[in-house]
């Protein structure tokens, strides 16, 4: 009698905020053999049944399908938040590598494609009402992150047609915390004007106050739901796109009573002013582009998830936020080069 073959799983950007969580959990599943895991830089530790190339997905000297040879599954997350000022950068890693990942992935007949799409890959939508998978993909052109999802996400359409025999998952989730990425979020979106000390902040009592920004009303998620749901999709059958989110919807109110402070009313344009300044002379790194795709984002309705992958969160969006700002108190980091607490090793 023949043994069953192998089930092995590749993973793009395995070592970042969402990487570390999809690879722990693929490698205690049982039902899973190995996870080959493809990162430009390999960690210290390595959790068990993993495998690893060093790799730059973009480079054209790097043989992708190689790696991915005999996978039952390419789960796609490496992405490049920054430069935000120098979008062609980020154009390489983010459009092009994935040019090059979902090219490999039909080379070596790879069954099944699991990408990391976005919630800001969604065109403006309504913040009174929740969106399901069919509202338009169109990002918000300004923002680069935005603008490369959205463009990905046409790629897929016709991706998709030309290799109906793959099974293509887009997963759209919404912002993704967990305490362990708290020190590479806040170097990814803060910069020098956010130094680790200004994690104190983070504890309850110690802000006077929050801008309460009109229309700023969004959705979040724990990481570790999020990696569920991956799990799901490569172990399942499941196709298209899927909303994850956690409730209820995050604004800044809710943020105020998280951290015991009050809230004073900002207009839309002032806040984004103060955020341009802080950009340009390169203070802080989320952009005031990115700011304005935030105000239009729709919120996401996850009926989908539920009844196709089964899936719910275990954290609520108050839990995920929690598990953020505990990170920022801490300085939390991880034993891979991304989320790293110590700037020289990320």
């Amino acid at each position: 009698m023949s043994s069953a073959p192998e089930r092995r799983v590749v993973v793009t950007g395995a070592t970042g905020n969402v990487g570390t969580s999809v690879v722990r959990i693929l490698s205690e599943d049982p039902q899973i053999d190995v996870v080959h895991c493809i990162a430009r830089r390999t960690p210290r530790d390595a959790p068990p049944k993993t495998t690893w190339t060093a790799a730059d997905i973009a480079d054209e000297e790097c043989d992708l399908a190689a790696d991915f040879a005999g996978a039952s599954a390419v789960v796609h997350l490496a992405w490049a938040f920054q430069p935000t000022h120098h979008p062609p950068q980020t154009w390489r890693t983010n459009v092009l590598g994935s040019l090059r990942v979902f090219e490999a992935t039909a080379r070596a007949g790879v069954p099944a494609l699991v990408h990391a799409s976005s919630v800001g890959a969604y065109s403006p939508g309504p913040k009174d009402h929740k969106v399901d998978e069919s509202w338009p993909t169109h990002g918000w052109p300004d923002a680069a992150y935005c603008r490369e999802k959205a463009y990905l996400e046409r790629v897929l359409d016709g991706y998709e047609r030309e290799h109906p025999d793959m099974r293509v998952v887009r997963m759209r989730p919404a912002f993704l915390f967990k305490e362990e990425a708290a020190s590479e979020q806040r170097r990814i979106f803060g910069g020098p004007a956010t130094p680790a000390p200004v994690g104190k902040l983070a504890r309850p009592g110690l802000l006077p106050f929050l801008p309460d920004v009109p229309g700023l009303r969004f959705q979040v998620l724990h990481t570790e739901d999020a990696a569920r749901a991956y799990r799901l999709a490569v172990l399942g059958d499941a196709r298209g796109a899927f909303n994850l989110a956690a409730e209820p919807p995050v604004d800044m109110p809710f943020l105020a009573r998280l951290l015991k402070a009050r809230t004073v009313r900002m207009p839309a344009a002032a806040a984004r002013a103060a955020l341009g300044t802080g950009w340009r002379l390169r203070l802080v790194r989320a952009s005031p582009h990115l700011f304005d795709a935030v105000l239009g984002l729709p919120l996401m309705d996850c009926g989908r998830a539920r009844e196709e992958l089964g899936w719910r969160p275990e954290s609520t969006a108050a839990e995920a936020v929690g598990a953020l700002l505990s990170g920022l108190r801490k300085a939390s980091g991880a034993h891979t080069p991304p989320l790293s607490s110590t700037p020289k090793t990320a």
